[in-house]
């Protein structure tokens, strides 16, 4: 093994009798380099965003959630509640009631999911850390009621965190007539003061605003009922295990969610993205590759002479097929060590200064996140190491045929 790589060292870095033989070398180790280069980045800045996503979903999404199968609405039963409490690894938690209501503050309108949530629910989320404007509290300590709206709704109502204008919010009555004759007795209208305004990400800044529970439950006519429980979870106990208990606690009839769960579409279609573009970037460096078969190739071909010269000094095929294996992998081995170099001091240069810019205006990030992990650069290492295998097999098998007969 030490004389057949010792060799294929000198066939790669001595000069070759024909030029084309170095350019087509050169250009195999600069394909391999951009290709290993990009998959590194890519990869990166796909962690990277989904780190991004994870903390947009973790701030607003708690760690569990229990939704009824059929229906919309349950009543939490309490000798359920209490075993709940008693499950070790669970801090807290919260019981909601949500619907779609009309807003109306001032003259304008608009359609939102208005939640209604326990006093202290913001110690379930982290929504009091993302607070554009004011602050995260549905009741004051006179008992005052209040609304924390998403950005977006605000921004389409005009909201403003004066205390002069209120906002309203219509239900329809769930119970009795429609009266064609008088439509503002059909609904059910609550008002009431913003505190303050939250921004976490567009789609859930445009849709939620958040209510006292007891205010909600007077909107919809319910006395106990609840859409969902939110749960808190310690972190250092095993949320699978948390969540396998209370899925046993609840039964059949009952959903238990995590964080994961409850956005499962969202995680599936950005890891399939993920998996796409690999196929796509490994496809192209294996189509760069190709060069490597034209350099060895032309490269046996030249080496005709050297070859018999081994032969006579008693080398034997097996030797002589593994100077040029060998010395096609150097080529990816040179071009992916090159390539992991670069696409890391890359994804450093954009994690360190931002280089790269998102376009448009985000109150989250103005660049492109990007995240180095150790597991990528093992996994495009070994992609690429098994291209050049190929790469370097297939032209020695094939020319092998016709010089070592």
């Amino acid at each position: 093994m030490k004389l057949s790589l010792y060799i294929a060292r000198r066939y790669l870095l001595a000069k070759k009798s024909k030029n084309a033989i170095n350019v087509i070398s050169a250009i195999s180790v600069a394909g391999v380099t951009v290709g290993t280069m990009a998959l590194i980045i890519v990869l990166s800045v796909f962690n990277g965003l989904e780190e991004m996503v994870k903390s947009i979903f973790g701030t607003f999404d708690p760690d569990l959630e229990i939704r009824i199968n059929k229906g919309k609405v349950f009543t939490p039963d309490s000798t359920t509640i209490s075993y709940l409490n008693a499950i070790e690894g669970i801090d807290t938690y919260s019981f909601i009631l949500e619907e779609n209501a009309l807003l109306r503050y001032g003259e304008k309108q608009y359609i939102a999911t208005v939640k209604g949530v326990e006093d202290d629910y913001s110690s379930i989320t982290g929504l009091d850390s993302v607070m554009w404007n004011g602050k995260f509290i549905l009741r004051s300590e006179e008992g005052r009621e209040y609304a924390v709206v998403g950005m977006g709704v605000a921004n389409n109502l005009g909201i403003g965190l004066t205390f002069l204008t209120p906002l309203n919010i219509y239900v329809p009555r769930r119970t009795g007539k429609v009266s064609n004759v008088n439509i503002s007795n059909s609904f059910i209208r609550k008002y009431l003061f913003p505190s303050g305004i939250f921004s976490v990400e567009q789609e859930f800044d445009s849709r939620y605003i958040f209510i006292p529970l007891n205010m909600m439950r007077d909107l919809l006519e319910y006395d106990n009922e609840i859409t969902a429980i939110e749960i808190k979870t310690d972190p250092d106990t095993g949320i699978e295990i948390i969540q396998q208990q209370v899925s046993l606690l609840f039964g059949n009839d009952y959903t238990v969610k995590n964080k994961y769960q409850q956005q499962e579409m969202f995680y599936k279609v950005m890891k399939s993205e993920r998996l796409a573009i690999f196929f796509i970037l490994s496809f192209i460096l294996l189509i760069a590759s190709f060069n490597i078969i034209g350099s060895l190739t032309m490269l046996i071909i030249e080496k005709e002479k050297d070859i018999a010269i081994l032969r006579s000094l008693g080398a034997n095929n097996s030797l002589i097929k593994k100077i040029f294996i060998i010395e096609g992998w150097l080529i990816s081995v040179s071009g992916a060590v090159a390539g992991l170099i670069l696409g890391g001091v890359v994804c450093w240069l954009q994690m360190r200064f931002g280089l790269v810019k998102l376009q448009g205006e985000s109150l989250i990030l103005d660049a492109y996140p990007v995240a180095v992990k150790l597991i990528d650069f093992i996994i495009v290492s070994a992609t690429v190491l098994l291209i050049g295998f190929w790469a370097a097999w297939y032209p020695v098998r094939y020319m092998s045929k016709r010089y070592l007969s």
